[in-house]
């Protein structure tokens, strides 16, 4: 970051990195704990094997839990190739026969997959790529001036809740600048290849994930009456501490919150297909899906009083705790 930071101590900016340090602190003293552990077993031998697992807590198998989740991770690039949707199928030839049926009424509609790494930002990665595809197939100048413009909104919120500009300016500079390279005719223009080599960059695709959680945050915070009853139906956190411990942080996974706030603070709609293994009353296998659609003046090519309904250029399919790109036929 090329910004001087403030050292004002009611900067929140200042308080999100104080939090960070005590979280590093904290995990440093774990893993001199288990240092001391191990070397402690190596003295003893297998005699006090058993003495260690009576000191294995809570924390240690949940810690054990997230190390294997991101080694899995790890596995899958940030944004994976587009694949057909038997792809999809073939991960549950031995599995759940209600899944297998829904993936067959899933191919009525939609021909492929595209996978997003399970890393906690799998939603936010997945509406980055999704957006950009699509504005680099359709060459829509209309939908960025509009998006162009609402970004700006978004940075005057973030102002107005107190954020130093030096906490965000560099995300959004990343975004704006990714927006424009897929608009073609420019010197920095970029193939639909590149769009995928650069969301593979963990220097880019970070980056943009923040944008997106930054975005996410200003809007909660800013109609704080609004969503506050449904963060208390996931959390007893407060909107603020919801914000810095839920939405703000890279590695939080995404909800019907986070995905509210998104599409009303850019305007753009997003549709979310569910994969799950309920079943229907009427017997046969269906497949459910709920459009999130912001205010008729915020949403793409929407005109004053227009009671057409807006169908969502952007497609993710939810599967328990991950989101991933969808493609209709």
């Amino acid at each position: 970051m090329g910004y001087i930071p403030h050292n004002s101590p009611e900067d929140p900016f200042i308080d999100h990195i104080k939090h960070n340090t005590a979280v590093q602190l904290k995990f440093g003293r774990h893993r001199n704990s288990e240092r001391k552990k191990m070397q402690n077993q190596e003295k003893c031998g297998a005699s006090c094997e058993f003495d260690d697992w009576s000191n294995f807590e809570d924390e240690d198998i949940m810690q054990q839990q997230s190390d294997i989740k991101a080694e899995e991770a790890q596995k899958v690039p940030f944004v994976a190739d587009k694949e057909p949707l038997s792809a999809l199928a073939s991960e549950y030839q031995s599995g759940s026969p209600i899944l297998l049926e829904k993936i067959k009424v899933l191919g009525e509609h939609y021909a492929a997959i595209r996978r997003t790494r399970g890393d906690g930002n799998c939603f936010f990665r997945s509406f980055m790529f999704s957006y950009l595809e699509h504005i680099l197939a359709s060459q829509d100048q209309a939908e960025v001036d509009r998006i162009k413009a609402k970004v700006e909104e978004c940075r005057r919120t973030l102002q107005s809740l107190g954020h130093a500009d030096f906490t965000f300016e560099d995300f959004f500079a990343l975004f704006l600048e990714q927006l424009d390279n897929v608009l073609q005719g420019n010197e920095s223009s970029i193939s639909h290849g590149e769009l995928v080599v650069r969301s593979r960059d963990q220097s880019v695709s970070d980056y943009v994930v923040m944008f997106f959680r930054f975005v996410t945050s200003g809007e909660i915070r800013k109609r704080s009456e609004f969503f506050e009853p449904f963060i208390l139906g996931l959390t007893n956190a407060t909107v603020e501490q919801f914000c810095k411990s839920s939405v703000e942080p890279m590695g939080e996974e995404s909800d019907h919150v986070h995905i509210t706030a998104l599409s009303d603070a850019l305007g753009v709609p997003i549709r979310v297909v569910y994969l799950d293994r309920s079943s229907c009353d009427s017997g046969g296998a269906s497949v459910n899906h709920h459009d999130f659609i912001p205010t008729p003046g915020d949403c793409p090519n929407a005109t004053s009083g227009s009671t057409e309904t807006t169908i969502p250029f952007i497609t993710l399919l939810y599967r328990p705790g991950h989101y991933d790109i969808l493609y209709p036929k």
